[in-house]
């Protein structure tokens, strides 16, 4: 006698509702109040950083040590080699450097010097 043979039915997978239930839930959304705008944003803090005396003078400093040491190498082809722009770069840094280690060390000078009132 043979076995007569049943079909099953394979088992369903069970969706995972997990991944449903993240997906499904609304970002909260954000309350704004009416009629308030921000105080101020990046562009704005940008600008008054630019506008402060010390960063003008750092901008003029490293620009003319850039220009001394581009007029160093001379004119001509060398003018334009990587080597010289590299170079103009770290003079201007060390230059923006020197005097930005300047101006705190006069500011913490000028701090130890006051008497404790």
């Amino acid at each position: 006698m043979a076995k007569a043979a049943t079909a099953k039915a394979p088992k369903a997978k069970k969706k995972s509702t997990k991944a449903l239930k993240a997906a499904a839930k609304p970002a909260p959304a954000k309350a704004k109040k009416a009629g308030k705008k921000p105080t101020s944003n990046a562009s704005d803090t940008l600008w008054k950083l630019a506008e402060h005396p010390l960063i003008g003078e750092l901008l003029a400093v490293g620009a003319t040590a850039a220009v001394a040491a581009l007029a160093e190498q001379g004119s001509g082809k060398k003018h334009r080699s990587s080597k010289t722009v590299k170079a103009a770069g770290k003079a201007a840094a060390a230059a923006i450097g020197a005097r930005l280690i300047s101006e705190f060390t006069e500011g913490a000078a000028k701090k130890a010097i006051k008497p404790a009132k």
